[in-house]
């Protein structure tokens, strides 16, 4: 970065002054108050970080690089610093949480401040917003963007994402129509999560943000069921707008011409995928690839008795013909958007990745029409850490390997007859926490296999 994070510290506060000063004034005008307020919120965020212990997190690297850059533009007189602005509200976006969301909102806020008619400005707002679960403000950034945005179709995900938004808060509305109808009171402005009568309760509505939303939502759909009954029609539908809501809050729609027909698959569609199904996962390794080549031999035969044949990554030693049913990559780097497409057939891909715009951009990138069935949704792009799944923490061994991913994936799903691992006898094949824990599962080993038993 070129200097420590105190030492970035301590360059921002001599520019912007400390929090709740007044900037020091520079002689030639100085930069514009907009960007000292941006550097002043940039140093509140370095604080917390400063705070917080040794930086290993790579995403909160490049911010704070990018962070040094709009500080150097900045103190450099005649500089235009506006482009430095949107790359660190950008990164801190990226940098993930509730408090990179928020870095990016307030400098989203100077740069719009700077240039009404940034159209980068105004898409940076929206996108912190959406983050943050603001979504009727978010909207508006984004339609403030759309206004500003001469390229079409540069603008289409945006466009994707509005109606996303909008149709989320749609089946709020009917949700709300819904249960004002059966109540006789026309619906109103919201409906209390409560037991009726909405003392203390959340009222549900379009403009909570998104986390309040849904759990008002879920709450609200408990004790209908719980007061009607499932077998009530107004239940059943109040529960399939909860569930369509849910599905919406998880992702954009998935009829994207760009997936060529694949149909998405979440959590429930892969555990019904491979329930009651022997799965073998095969490694890619050049001995299995040249045994499972051979006609005839017993590794061929072998695989070819699974009812699901599972390979991760970009296979380089398995043949291109090679019958691959479930397909898994982990998506790596700065911009695995930009990694090679996915033309190798599978029925069902599933990509691991984080952070969400990153793996939808992956998606849109590297998917090619019609080399996959199914293709898995947002639900299962982070298992490991997912609270709603495996929900483990990172530890200090680094990432995981994809292998290990699915195969803690499926043992969480509880649903396979049985699941086996071929060709991962050697020592490199994965890391010794992998393997302790892959150990302390193993049912039978033999030549060609380790067989796992999951339950």
């Amino acid at each position: 970065m070129g200097q420590t994070l105190t030492g970035l510290l301590t360059s921002v506060r001599a520019i912007a002054g400390r929090p709740g000063s007044p900037a020091p004034g520079r002689t030639g005008g100085g930069p514009d108050p907009a960007l000292l307020a941006a550097l002043r919120h940039c140093g509140d965020h370095l604080a917390d970080l400063a705070a917080s212990g040794p930086l290993t997190d790579a995403r909160r690297t490049r911010l704070i690089a990018s962070i040094g850059a709009l500080t150097t533009a900045c103190s450099t007189p005649g500089a235009d610093a506006f482009d430095a602005l949107l790359r660190t509200g950008q990164q801190a976006l990226d940098s993930g949480g509730e408090a990179g969301a928020r870095l990016a909102l307030a400098l989203a806020d100077e740069a719009t401040a700077l240039r009404g008619r940034s159209k980068g400005a105004w898409r940076l707002r929206g996108n912190a917003l959406d983050a943050l679960g603001r979504r009727e403000e978010a909207v508006t950034a984004y339609e403030r963007h759309l206004a500003l945005q001469q390229n079409a179709a540069a603008s289409r995900d945006v466009e994707r994402r509005i109606a996303t938004l909008r149709a989320a808060g749609d089946r709020i509305d009917e949700a709300l129509a819904l249960v004002g109808d059966r109540d006789g009171n026309g619906g109103g402005e919201g409906v209390g999560a409560g037991d009726g009568s909405g003392a203390g309760a959340v009222r549900l509505s379009r403009r909570l943000p998104a986390a309040e939303a849904r759990a008002a939502f879920t709450d609200l759909v408990r004790r209908r069921t719980a007061e009607l009954g499932t077998a009530d029609p107004a239940v059943r539908r109040l529960a399939a707008l909860y569930a369509e809501h849910r599905r919406l809050s998880d992702h954009d729609p998935m009829a994207d011409p760009l997936l060529g027909g694949a149909e998405p698959i979440g959590v429930p569609g892969l555990r019904r995928l491979v329930a009651g199904r022997t799965v073998c996962l095969v490694a890619d390794t050049p001995r299995t690839a040249e045994q499972e080549q051979r006609p005839g031999s017993s590794p061929a035969a072998l695989i070819e008795g699974y009812d699901l044949v599972v390979r991760c990554d970009a296979p380089r030693h398995a043949a291109p013909t090679a019958r691959t049913d479930l397909h898994v990559c982990t998506l790596r780097g700065d911009t695995p958007w930009k990694g090679p497409r996915w033309d190798r057939r599978a029925g069902t891909r599933l990509v691991f990745g984080d952070p969400l715009p990153h793996w939808r951009l992956a998606l849109r990138s590297r998917l090619v029409p019609g080399a996959q069935d199914r293709i898995g949704d947002a639900s299962l792009r982070r298992p490991l850490h997912d609270p709603a799944l495996i929900g483990g923490t990172a530890d200090g061994e680094g990432p995981a390997s994809t292998a290990y991913t699915v195969l803690r994936l499926l043992d969480f799903l509880g649903t396979p007859a049985r699941v086996d691992l071929i060709g991962f006898e050697g020592p490199a094949a994965l890391s010794p926490r992998e393997r302790e824990w892959i150990g302390a599962r193993t049912g039978t080993t033999d030549d060609t296999a380790v067989r796992i038993s999951l339950r």
